[in-house]
C-alpha cells in the first residue's frame, strides 16, 4: 500500500514534473515563435524600405526626363514615408545590436541619396542644364544608392540568418515537448501538437515570405525596366519635337527675332538675318546703325523710341505694322510688315519681346504696277471719250473754216485770219490723233509686216532728222520677222522714240535700233499686269542719254506728262507709242538709269499663222549643281534670280554691291560662276567687280546681266569683246542656257553672246 502510495506519489510527482516541464517548454516555444514572427516582420519592413528608396529615385529621374508633375509628387510622397519606415525598423531591431548598428549606418546614406535626388529636381526646375549634367555625370547618386542597397542586403542577410537560427531553436523545443507529451498525458500531447502546428505555421510563413520577397524583387526589376523604356521613349519624342520646331523655325519665310528685356538677341532665324542684315554676335544697336526705318510712305523717319522692338518691350502688342527699311549697303528699299508681342513672366513682368517680319516688297511692287496700269487704262478711257467728242466739234470747225476761206478770197486780211484758224484746227486734229493713239482708239490697219524693213527704212530717214551729233546704228535679226501690226504706226512710234532719245542727248550720243525674236514666259507675265505669255517680235530703241529717275520712268506713258520746258514738247510722244503697242496686242517696257541712258522695248505680236517664231520654242531646260555668286542691287530681281537658279539645282551666294561680293570672296566663299549686274551703286560696277575678282582668282568664269540689250553694251564699249551678257528681262530657259554656256567656258566653242 505504502509502495502503491509511494508509486502514486511518484507518479503524481512525475506527472506534476512532466506538467511543470511541459508548461516551461510551452512558454519557451511561444517565446521562440514570437521571435520568428518578429524576424519575419523585420524582413518585410526592410523590403518595404528598399522599395520606398527605389521608388523615390525612379520618380526623381522620371521628372527630370519628362517634366511630368506626377513624378515629382510621387517623389515627395515616397520621401515622406521613409522616416516612419526607418523608425519602425529601429524599434523592431532593438534586441539586435548588429542590425541596429547597420541600420544606423544606412540611415544617413538614405538621407544623402534623397538629398541628391531632390537637388536634381531643383536643378531641373531652375533649367540649370549644366549643373544637372554635372551632377548626373558625377555618379554620386548611383554610388549612394549602391551603398544603401549593399547595407540593406547585409541587413536582410542578417535577418534571414536569425530567422533560420530561431526557426531551428523553435523546432528543437517542439520536438522535446512532443517527447515529454508522448511520455506524459494527453494535455502534453495537445500542447505538443499545438507547438508543432505553430512551428508549421511559422515555417509556412517563412516560405511565403521568401516567395513574396522574390516576387517583389522580380516585380521591382520589371517595373524598373518598363520605367526606363518609358523614359527613353519620352526623351526620343521630345528630341523629335525639338528637331521639327527647329527646322520649322529655320525655314520660315518670315523673319523671327526674340530679344530679352536688355535688348539682347536670344533667338533669330536666317530670314531675319537676310532682311535686316543681323549676324550672330551682333547687337541690335549695331543692326540699327546700318539701316534707316521710315513710315509706310517711305519718307517719314521713325524715331528710335517708336521702332517696333522698343514698342513691344514697353508692353505694346501690334500686328501688320508697315515700315520701309533702307540698308546702307544697298540702295533698294525693303517694305516689311511687322508684328510684335511682349514676353511676360509668371508675375506679369516683361522679360523680352518676340518680333515677326514679313517681306511684302514684291507684293507692294506688284500692287504699284497694277495701280499704274489701271491708272493708264482709266486715263486712256477718259482721253478717248474726250478726243471723240472733240473730233466731232473739230469736224464742224474745219468744215466751216473751208467755207470761210472761200468767201474771204477777195479780202486778204480776213483770208489770212481764216488761214491761221485752219492751221490751229489742223494742229488740234494732230493732237487728237495722238490722244486716240494713247487711248487705243485710233483706226489701225494691221497686216503681216516685215519689221526689219520698217526699222531699216526709218533708220535712213532719221539720219538727217536727228543731226550729225547722233550716231545711229541698227542690229537686225537675220531671219525675216513678220509682225501683225500697222507698219505706218510702227514707223511713227520709232520716230517718236528717236526724237525723245535725241532730246535726252543734247551733246550728242549713240542711238541703237534692234530687232529680234523673243518669248515672254508665264513668270514674266505674272509679274507684269496685262502681259500675255507667248512669242513676240521685239523692237528696241536704246540711247546713251541722261536717263530717267524711277519717279519719271513710272509716269513716262501718261499723256501730257513731260520733263521738257514749256513749248518744247506736248508730252504725247510716249503715250502714243504706248497706245499703239497695247492696241496691237503687244507689250512695252522701259529700262533706264540716270546718267547712262534708256532702252525702250516694244514686244509686237507675230504674224498670224506664221512660222516665223517656230525656232523660239523653248529647248529642254538644263540645270546643274554648281555654286553661283549672284551680285544684283535690285532686291526683287535678286530674289527672282535666286529662286530660278535654285529650281535649276544650283546653290547660290548673294550680294547687293561689289564691295559686299569682294568681302565674301575674301572671307573664303567658294563658287563656280560670278553672275553680276553691270550697273550697280557703291562706286564699283559689274565690269570693275569682275576684274577685281579675276585678279584674286584668275580662272573665275563671269556672266554679266543688264537692263540694256547686249548690243547696246557692246556698241557703247562697256564690255570687252566676247564677254557673255544676259539682257533683262529674260526667261528661265534663257537663264538656264546661258548659265550652262558660261560654266562650260569658251574652250567648248560656245559663243560669247547671250540669246
Amino acid at each position: 500500500m505504502i509502495l502503491q502510495r509511494l508509486g502514486l506519489v511518484f507518479g503524481l510527482g512525475t506527472l506534476l514534473a512532466i506538467g511543470a516541464a511541459s508548461t516551461a517548454l510551452d512558454l519557451k516555444s511561444r517565446h521562440d515563435a514570437e521571435r520568428v514572427d518578429r524576424t519575419l516582420e523585420v524582413l518585410q519592413q526592410a523590403s518595404d524600405l528598399r522599395l520606398l528608396v527605389r521608388e523615390a529615385e525612379g520618380a526623381a529621374r522620371g521628372f527630370v526626363l519628362t517634366d511630368i508633375e506626377g513624378f515629382r509628387t510621387e517623389f515627395s510622397e515616397a520621401r515622406a514615408k521613409i522616416p516612419a519606415a526607418l523608425a519602425q525598423l529601429r524599434r523592431a531591431t532593438g534586441d539586435n545590436p548588429g542590425q541596429l548598428a547597420l541600420l544606423g549606418q544606412t540611415e544617413p546614406l538614405i538621407a544623402h541619396k534623397l538629398q541628391i535626388s531632390a537637388h536634381m529636381i531643383d536643378l531641373h526646375i531652375a533649367r540649370d542644364d549644366a549643373g544637372l549634367k554635372e551632377l548626373m555625370n558625377s555618379a554620386e547618386g548611383r554610388a549612394a544608392m549602391a551603398r544603401v542597397s549593399e547595407n540593406l542586403d547585409r541587413f536582410t542577410a542578417e535577418g534571414r540568418r536569425l530567422l533560420a537560427l530561431r526557426s531551428a531553436t523553435s523546432q528543437r523545443t517542439g520536438s522535446l515537448l512532443l517527447g515529454i507529451d508522448l511520455a506524459g498525458v494527453g494535455l502534453v500531447l495537445l500542447i505538443a501538437g499545438l507547438l508543432l502546428r505553430r512551428a508549421y505555421v511559422a515555417d509556412c510563413a517563412l516560405r511565403a515570405s521568401l516567395v513574396r520577397s522574390e516576387a517583389e524583387a522580380s516585380s521591382l526589376a520589371e517595373k524598373s525596366e518598363q520605367q526606363h523604356a518609358d523614359l527613353v521613349a519620352a526623351h526620343e519624342k521630345l528630341r523629335h519635337s525639338a528637331e521639327v520646331l527647329a527646322n520649322t523655325f529655320n525655314t520660315m519665310a518670315e523673319g523671327v527675332l526674340v530679344v530679352d528685356a536688355a535688348n539682347e538677341v536670344m533667338f533669330s532665324n536666317p530670314a531675319v538675318e537676310h532682311l535686316l542684315g543681323y549676324r550672330q554676335g551682333k547687337s541690335l544697336e549695331e543692326v540699327r546703325s546700318q539701316i534707316q526705318v521710315f513710315e509706310s510712305d517711305g519718307t517719314t523717319p521713325i524715331a528710335a523710341s517708336e521702332l517696333p522692338t522698343p514698342r513691344a518691350l514697353r508692353g505694346e502688342s501690334f500686328d501688320r505694322c508697315e515700315v520701309v527699311v533702307y540698308r546702307r549697303d544697298s540702295r533698294d528699299a525693303l517694305r516689311l510688315m511687322i508684328s510684335g508681342r511682349p514676353l511676360r513672366s509668371a508675375d506679369g513682368r516683361i522679360t523680352g519681346a518676340a518680333m515677326v517680319y514679313h517681306d511684302i516688297t514684291a507684293v507692294h511692287e506688284a500692287e504699284r504696277l497694277l495701280h499704274q496700269a489701271q491708272k493708264l487704262d482709266a486715263i486712256g478711257k477718259l482721253t478717248g471719250g474726250v478726243a471723240h467728242d472733240f473730233n466731232n466739234m473739230l469736224t464742224i470747225i474745219t468744215g466751216t473754216i473751208e467755207l470761210l476761206i472761200d468767201e474771204t478770197k477777195d479780202r486778204p486780211a480776213a483770208a489770212a485770219t481764216a488761214g491761221l484758224i485752219s492751221q490751229a484746227a489742223d494742229r488740234c486734229t494732230e493732237l487728237i490723233r495722238h490722244l486716240l493713239a494713247f487711248a487705243r482708239k485710233q483706226p489701225l490697219h494691221p497686216r503681216d509686216s516685215d519689221v526689219n524693213v520698217t526699222v531699216l527704212d526709218i533708220a535712213k530717214l532719221l539720219r538727217p532728222t536727228l543731226g550729225e551729233q547722233i550716231e545711229i546704228n541698227s542690229i537686225i535679226e537675220d531671219d525675216v520677222l513678220l509682225a501683225h501690226i500697222d507698219s505706218a504706226q510702227l514707223a511713227n512710234a520709232l520716230v517718236n522714240l528717236a526724237i525723245n532719245a535725241r532730246d535726252a542727248m543734247p551733246n550728242g550720243g549713240k542711238l541703237l535700233l534692234e530687232t529680234r525674236k523673243a518669248v515672254l514666259d508665264a513668270a514674266y507675265a505674272a509679274a507684269n499686269a496685262g502681259v500675255t505669255a507667248g512669242p513676240y517680235i521685239m523692237v528696241a530703241v536704246s540711247d546713251t542719254g541722261t536717263g530717267m529717275p524711277p519717279e519719271v520712268r513710272d509716269r513716262a506713258f501718261e499723256p501730257f506728262f513731260s520733263t521738257k520746258k514749256a513749248g518744247e514738247g506736248s508730252g504725247l510722244g510716249l503715250s502714243m507709242v504706248y497706245g499703239f503697242v497695247k492696241q496691237s496686242g503687244g507689250h512695252i517696257d522701259i529700262y533706264s538709269e540716270e546718267g547712262r541712258g534708256t532702252t525702250v522695248r516694244m514686244y509686237l505680236p507675230p504674224a498670224k499663222g506664221s512660222a516665223a517664231l517656230s525656232d523660239a520654242i523653248e529647248p529642254p531646260v538644263p540645270g546643274g549643281s554648281e555654286t553661283i555668286l549672284v551680285v544684283e542691287d535690285d532686291q526683287l530681281v535678286q530674289d527672282f534670280v535666286v529662286v530660278q537658279l535654285k529650281t535649276l539645282g544650283y546653290t547660290t551666294i548673294t550680294a547687293s554691291t561689289g564691295a559686299e561680293a569682294l568681302a565674301k570672296i575674301d572671307s573664303g566663299a567658294q563658287f563656280d560662276l560670278l553672275f553680276t549686274d553691270i550697273i550697280m551703286p557703291g562706286g564699283m560696277n559689274g565690269k570693275e567687280l569682275a576684274e577685281a575678282v579675276c585678279a584674286r582668282r584668275p580662272d573665275t568664269k563671269v556672266l554679266y546681266t543688264s537692263g540694256y540689250t547686249d548690243n547696246v553694251m557692246a556698241e557703247h564699249g562697256r564690255l570687252e569683246h566676247g564677254a557673255l551678257l544676259l539682257s533683262k528681262p529674260y526667261r528661265k530657259s534663257e537663264l538656264a542656257q546661258v548659265v550652262r554656256q558660261a560654266l562650260r567656258g569658251p574652250e567648248d566653242g560656245a559663243g560669247r553672246t547671250a540669246p
